[in-house]
């Protein structure tokens, strides 16, 4: 089993605001595939990264699933394709073995 965890950007690469629409749509298409979702967006994680001798920013929320058995290819053209619908160079997709107890 893993735990897999999508981090979201709130705003696209010049800021403006994602419309809300987006992201109930990639919860439904994650409830349809793993039966459930985890979404921590109450208060907005804030990211901060150096690229290039500057600081970057950016507020995120974050979509979790378990998965039994992790596609790597699966994951890897849903990442490709919430980098395009969400405006973003790159969108981080992480998984970890867990175990339920």
């Amino acid at each position: 089993m893993h735990l897999v965890q999508i981090l979201l950007p709130l705003q696209d690469n010049q800021g403006r605001p994602l419309s809300h629409a987006l992201f109930a749509q990639v919860r439904e298409e994650l409830v349809e595939r793993f039966g459930g979702l985890t979404a921590y967006t109450r208060a907005p994680a804030s990211g901060v990264w150096q690229e290039g001798g500057e600081k970057q920013r950016d507020d995120i929320v974050v979509y979790e699933v378990m998965d039994d058995a992790l596609d790597r290819g699966w994951w890897a053209a849903c990442r490709e394709g919430l980098e395009q619908r969400f405006a973003q160079e790159e969108v981080v997709v992480r998984a970890q073995e867990m175990q339920r107890l």
